[in-house]
């Protein structure tokens, strides 16, 4: 018997497929620590944190999660600056426009990380240059890859009718 079966039979509640917190689907079978980490801007270390924050065990079956326990997941996560986490587990730290430490979930992030590079398009920056041309913004080299023309065959092309 696997793990998930045995914490369904010992707990004597019934298990949830899908559980919806911060407008992601996470699977009810899995630990809440690794479901937490299906959404986007959540990491392992983040999963942990807001697990303790709401005081849940992290190897309970995320189908067994009680509504009330659902909605207090969701809370932490919308905002945690009420809940005490620091600042050093957040992703956007010190944002340029109003100089706050934030942590972005799901589609925030995508908006932000949009907006990001739209401002250092406006701007030319190098990276918004970089971003622009469609080549590699971090300092890869371009020799060998970031090819346009990757997984085209350039060859000699033979007559038709001939063999």
């Amino acid at each position: 018997m696997t793990i998930e079966k045995q914490h369904a039979e010992n707990s004597g509640q019934k298990t949830k497929h899908l559980v919806r917190i911060a407008n992601t689907d996470l699977d009810g079978h899995k630990p809440l620590s690794h479901a937490l980490k299906k959404i986007k801007g959540v990491g392992f270390v983040y999963a942990n944190a807001v697990c303790n924050i709401a005081q849940i065990d992290k190897s309970k079956m995320t189908g067994q999660l009680t509504d009330e326990e659902v909605s207090r997941l969701n809370d932490i996560l919308k905002n945690p600056e009420k809940y005490g986490v620091p600042s050093w587990l957040k992703n956007r730290r010190r944002d340029p426009l109003t100089n706050d430490d934030k942590h972005l979930v799901v589609s925030d992030l995508d908006f932000i990380k949009s907006m990001d590079i739209r401002r250092m398009r406006k701007i030319k920056s190098y990276r918004g240059t970089r971003h622009s041309l469609g080549l590699p913004v971090r300092g890869q080299r371009t020799k060998s890859n970031f090819r346009k023309n990757k997984g085209k065959g350039l060859g000699v092309k033979r007559k038709k009718g001939r063999k």
